[in-house]
């Protein structure tokens, strides 16, 4: 057996691939919190599946992979990759960012693990954009060449916030009071909507709620307070127009994909956001991006199978 483990800035996915399969089993999801690192909480999986055999790993981490030491951005967990391997007895092992693994898996998602959002027609064979808000923001793509296809790692996620009308303008503002350099990720993402939702209060000159981000979500898409309205409003355009610049960037005309753990649980209110309309608003080349479909994610731990692609041989 090989071991996979898709690391978030909140939760860890495991999962085993036999020596022959492509596809992922035994998987099992686990609270970063609830460890010291990542050592204990392998342990701790494979102690839970009867203590296989193994020798080879792949996994994935929500940071830039840059030398050997890894820092996750939105956890304190942080490990050397040859230290690991060699703790863990490990042959092999692998190192993805996560939006690259989840890159990996877009050509093998089934129909019904996607929803698409608005219109537009996906050109076969044309680069593939992929971005999605959950304890951070990742980003990532694949590029077609010679059949095969080049998944991107890189942090476009950490790229500035370009805002798209006055209200945005004056919650970059108090943010940058705040932050300094205000990234995308800053407004798109969990903690982000956190930080909307708080940056709008001190515009409206009132005293915010202590919510996380899922009660922010939550009364938005109920409509039951009028800020949390605005702050998920905000966020989905936010995200429009971060992945409509992704798809011009790329020239991502086989579609954008969305992941994360947030957009997902918006169900059909985020069919209905700003996100498509912020996404086709690019000026000159708003009927370029109006063409390119968006597609949810629904698939369930979809970047463990790209693990299992990056494991295997091609």
């Amino acid at each position: 057996m090989r071991l996979l483990a898709d690391i978030g800035g909140t939760n860890i996915r495991f999962a085993l691939l036999a020596e022959a399969a492509t596809r992922p089993e035994r998987e099992l999801s686990l609270r970063c919190a609830d460890f010291d690192g990542l050592e204990q909480a392998v342990r701790h999986y494979l102690s839970q599946m009867d203590n296989p055999p193994v020798t080879e790993a792949a996994l994935d981490v929500a940071t830039a992979l840059t030398g050997d030491m890894i820092r996750l951005t939105n956890s304190p967990w942080a490990f050397s990759i040859e230290q690991t391997r060699r703790q863990l007895g490990l042959r092999r092992l692998l190192v993805l960012n996560d939006f690259t693994a989840l890159a990996l898996a877009l050509p093998a998602l089934a129909p019904d693990e996607t929803r698409q959002v608005g219109g537009g027609t996906a050109v076969a064979g044309a680069p593939l954009a992929l971005i999605g808000p959950g304890t951070g923001l990742g980003v990532s793509g694949l590029l077609p060449w010679q059949g095969r296809w080049i998944p991107l790692q890189g942090e476009g996620g950490h790229t500035a916030f370009s805002p798209c009308d006055e209200r945005e303008d004056a919650v970059l503002r108090v943010l940058r009071e705040r932050f300094g350099h205000v990234s995308t990720e800053r407004l798109a993402s969990g903690p982000g909507l956190v930080n909307v939702y708080r940056a709008l209060s001190v515009l409206d000159r009132d005293l915010p709620r202590d919510l996380q981000p899922e009660q922010i979500a939550d009364e938005g898409v109920r409509d039951t307070d009028p800020r949390c309205r605005e702050a998920l409003s905000m966020f989905c355009s936010v995200l429009g127009t971060a992945a409509a610049n992704l798809v011009l960037t790329l020239g991502a005309r086989g579609g954008l994909y969305i992941g994360g753990g947030i957009v997902p649980k918006l169900g059909d209110w985020f069919d209905r956001s700003p996100f498509r309309a912020r996404f086709e608003h690019k000026g000159r080349f708003s009927s370029y991006a109006s063409a390119v479909p968006t597609l949810v994610i629904l698939a369930e731990n979809p970047a463990l199978r790209g693990l299992a692609i990056a494991l295997s041989p091609s």
